[in-house]
């Protein structure tokens, strides 16, 4: 990874699009930094501390911190990535969003204007059901209609912004601006998390206990991440011949090739939904102040991550059940409606294409059906135990960091196809130089 930043630098475009890539970085950190007027920050973090729970930590490491503290870039992508998925699932749903997907660029732009309008729709929500749960805690000053009209227009202005500079980024820069912004949120809370484990588990210990700490963490820092690496990069090919076929004097077909099917085919998503739906019942009963005893209480104990592996808790282990079923649900969900094996069985026999010993069309279908089952199950099993390595460790032996499997998944899948992006650029220059000579 670091020779091949290392010779990108040596390329000029390349090089340009990498420092165009940290100036956008720069610019969102810089506005995460920035509080918005009227608001205390400190109010903020311990009302939403109160009202979110272990949900904050989501919001939190998403954001780079910004939510917490309520900066003009508070919403940060939350709202362009919550309306891509929206608008991915609709074009399964709307055979009108559906045309438009497969009719080539004119129809990708049209979704991508849809995907802004609906961005700066769920920003205009999420802004202002904020700022009036904060105003009717009392920690907004002077809360009145114009100073929500501005807290609101300044929110929504920020998600606006950031979608832009993710934009510019992926035109003018290198990888996925969207992801890359995500990802740098991400990092940036890593070393606040290492300092409280530092503080929690570390300081003041004597040389022993303190080494020993030291590389019980960083082992599971490194296994985790190595264990996210083979997770994501792993794949069942399925092996597909085609048929010689003879026109005129030609021959064609007769090759091999085959279907790559990623075991961890819903990426995230599952865990991301599975995590939203749990803190629901949390979330609505602080914002409502609902009172809750006895059952009710427990219910809503279990629901929360915080309590799912502690030792005093023990009823909580109903809510991780909840939370694992949740994520298989959603991991078969989801694949169900990205991936069509009927249309890929029917494609690979228009084209003279077949699976090796088995027969296209239905059988072809039946096949990739019972592949897909198999290795959703494997990829959703390694889902929940990313998820449930910080979770452990939270409930376990009470370490706080904002940061858990979910946000691992998402920098090394980032790192990953952003350092593909770079390897291409410089591979179809090595070839332009070539031609050129």
């Amino acid at each position: 990874m670091f020779k091949t930043l290392i010779n990108a630098f040596k390329v000029q475009d390349i090089r340009r699009r990498l420092l165009y890539t940290f100036f956008i970085l720069v610019v969102v950190r810089l506005g995460s930094l920035i509080t918005v007027p009227g608001i205390s920050a400190d109010a903020i973090r311990e009302y939403m501390q109160n009202a979110l729970g272990d949900s904050l930590n989501i919001f939190s490491s998403f954001t780079g911190g910004s939510f917490e503290q309520m900066s003009i870039f508070a919403l940060s992508v939350t709202p362009y990535i919550t309306a891509s998925i929206i608008i991915q699932l609709l074009t399964i749903a709307i055979p009108a969003l559906e045309e438009l997907q497969k009719d080539g660029e004119d129809g990708r732009k049209k979704i991508t204007a849809i995907t802004r309008y609906m961005t700066v729709g769920l920003a205009i929500l999420e802004s202002a059901g904020l700022v009036v749960g904060f105003g009717n805690k009392g920690v907004i000053e002077n809360y009145n209609f114009w100073t929500v009209l501005c807290i609101v227009v300044i929110l929504t202005a920020g998600s606006a912004i950031v979608m832009w500079l993710g934009e510019r980024a992926t035109e003018k820069g290198v990888g996925n601006g969207i992801s890359v912004i995500l990802l740098i949120n991400i990092v940036s809370t890593m070393p606040n998390d290492f300092k409280n484990l530092y503080t929690q588990f570390m300081k003041g210990r004597d040389f022993v206990r303190f080494t020993l700490v030291g590389l019980i963490i960083l082992a599971v820092v490194v296994i985790t991440v190595v264990f996210v690496c083979a997770l994501q990069g792993a794949e069942r090919r399925i092996p597909v011949q085609y048929a010689k076929t003879v026109r005129g004097r030609k021959t064609m077909g007769g090759q091999s090739s085959h279907i790559p099917l990623k075991v961890n085919t819903a990426g995230v998503i599952p865990v991301i939904f599975a995590s939203s739906i749990l803190s629901v019942p949390q979330i609505v009963v602080n914002l409502f102040n609902i009172k809750t005893s006895g059952v009710g209480a427990k219910i809503i104990q279990g629901m929360s991550q915080g309590y799912w592996f502690n030792r005093s808790y023990p009823w909580a282990s109903i809510g991780l059940i909840v939370y694992i079923l949740l994520v298989f649900f959603f991991a078969y969900f989801y694949t169900a409606i990205t991936f069509n094996p009927m249309e890929i069985a029917n494609n690979m026999k228009k084209s003279g294409g077949f699976v090796p010993g088995i027969r296209p069309g239905q059988s072809t279908q039946d096949y990739l059906n019972k592949i897909l089952n198999y290795i959703i199950f494997i990829g959703a099993v390694g889902l929940i135990i990313v998820a449930c390595i910080p979770m452990f460790f939270s409930g376990f032996f009470g370490a706080n960091v904002s940061f858990g499997g979910t946000s691992l998944i998402i920098v090394v899948g980032v790192v990953i196809e952003t350092i593909k992006n770079i390897e291409s650029r410089m591979l179809v220059r090595n070839y332009q130089g070539f031609l050129l000579d």
